[in-house]
């Protein structure tokens, strides 16, 4: 496991979108860009994926503590800083939801004579079953 996916895997356990990513990063004194950021959560193959140094993910995790716990002048309740992201997601969620439509598709008409797609043809085996003696009778 490398840092790149502590790194997703925290994002994904802690439900951060970039913005607060880049604002933890910050009460570190840590500047990031947003591109920079996402070539981190990038599959492997992909072309501007970029490998996540021992430095940044060093930065969030400190100020990850600076995010959940507070500062000793103003400490913080971790589980009301979580309980906080999550409702903000689940709220989010809900607004930018489509509104759902019960009239069909134009173009497109219902009826209850319109056919199914046939089932698809049985597979057919390109190589035949071989049996091996090995030198066995």
């Amino acid at each position: 496991m490398n840092n790149n996916d502590v790194f997703k895997k925290l994002r994904v356990a802690l439900q951060l979108r970039d913005e607060q990513i880049i604002e933890i990063l910050e009460l570190v004194d840590f500047r990031i860009g947003k591109p920079e950021l996402n070539a981190f959560f990038r599959a492997e193959d992909h072309p501007n994926f970029m490998e996540c140094g021992d430095q940044v993910l060093r930065n969030f995790l400190n100020g990850l503590i600076i995010h959940l716990r507070g500062t000793k002048e103003e400490p913080k309740n971790a589980m009301d800083v979580i309980s906080k992201n999550r409702d903000a997601v689940n709220n989010r969620a809900k607004t930018t939801k489509p509104p759902t439509s019960t009239a069909p598709p134009k173009g497109k008409t219902f009826s209850k004579n319109t056919t199914r797609p046939k089932k698809p043809a049985p597979k057919i085996e390109v190589v035949e079953k071989v049996r091996y003696k090995n030198g066995k009778k």
